[in-house]
């Protein structure tokens, strides 16, 4: 998952919900993770669903204005490599009301 950050002046927090499937039907909580991303700086996380065949990334992104904060997803393969038909861009990502609850 990357993060840009293109505003110069403030930080950006974001919270990433990952749930996994292995039926592609019933999806379990497997990582809730926030941080910060600095002004006009780039952050790259790595999470894995290994064992899944399927699985969703919800993301909250929370800064002033969040309009200049920038994200990506990209899957990866068991050599590090990415998976380009796994990507999803800034473009294609599906706005939603809140992130799942969790608990």
């Amino acid at each position: 998952m990357s993060t840009r950050n293109l505003n110069l002046a403030s930080s950006a927090t974001i919270t990433v919900q990952i749930f996994g499937s292995t039926n592609s039907s019933s999806f379990t909580p497997l990582y809730q993770s926030a941080y910060v991303v600095a002004p006009n700086s780039i952050d790259i996380r790595e999470f894995l669903i290994a064992g899944n065949v399927a699985y969703e990334v919800q993301i909250n992104v929370n800064s002033i204005p969040n309009s200049g904060v920038v994200m990506s997803t990209f899957g990866i393969d068991q050599f590090g490599n990415l998976v380009p038909a796994t990507r999803v861009l800034q473009s294609e990502l599906t706005n939603i009301a809140a992130l799942t609850p969790l608990g």
